[in-house]
């Protein structure tokens, strides 16, 4: 084989040598979910707290009942939600939260029901996401932000309505850090549910 054949052939087989290098550089896939359903502290309240009560799964937007992890950058487009390539959540977040936020009330105390199993007379439970989202202040610091609307209903009326909002600094400015800052602040919205059901009246 000649010397110009032997060139023709490089420049043709140069960019596939550097495409399967680029793709074999590409990150692992990953899914993330909460984490198991750590202990909590013993509570100083001492307001009782309903003995039963018939908690929905979380609803909220399209965007929400897919598995994608999405961020937005704040400093750039903060109007536009991006979903991680390569990241994903094992379930979606709707799912995420109504999980999470059952068994932290459940953990204070509180017989979980699902509407299926609903009996006359007990309070419900209605929980609507607004938003679940890694927010990045600069390419380098990012906070999970949830923002949670609750609603309680006793025999078919109002009794009560309030949106929580928590925001969390992540650890690392990744969707490994977002997916901890994230879980941390829907917990912290989970106790703030439980504080406001038990300054409610029971009855």
């Amino acid at each position: 084989m000649n010397t110009p054949t032997i060139r023709r052939l490089s420049t043709l087989l140069t960019p596939l040598l550097l495409l399967g290098a680029c793709a074999s550089k590409a990150p692992a896939p990953a899914v993330y979910d909460f984490g198991p359903l750590s202990a909590i502290q013993p509570s100083a309240q001492t307001t009782p707290m309903p003995s039963a009560l018939v908690v929905a799964d979380v609803s909220g937007p399209a965007s929400l009942d897919s598995n994608r992890m999405v961020y937005r950058l704040l400093y750039a487009d903060a109007q536009q939600a991006r979903p991680y390539a390569h990241n994903n959540w094992s379930v979606t977040p709707l799912q995420l939260m109504s999980q999470r936020l059952k068994g932290r009330i459940a953990q204070a105390g509180v017989k979980v029901l699902a509407t299926t199993d609903a009996a006359v007379g007990l309070p419900l439970l209605r929980l609507e996401a607004d938003d679940f989202s890694q927010h990045f202040d600069n390419a380098a610091h990012s906070t999970g932000q949830v923002s949670l609307r609750a609603s309680l209903f006793r025999n078919h009326k109002l009794v009560d309505q309030r949106t929580f909002t928590r925001s969390t600094e992540a650890p690392s400015a990744d969707a490994a850090g977002g997916a901890r800052a994230l879980a941390a602040s829907t917990d912290a919205i989970a106790a703030d549910i439980v504080a406001w059901l038990a300054a409610l009246p029971q009855q």
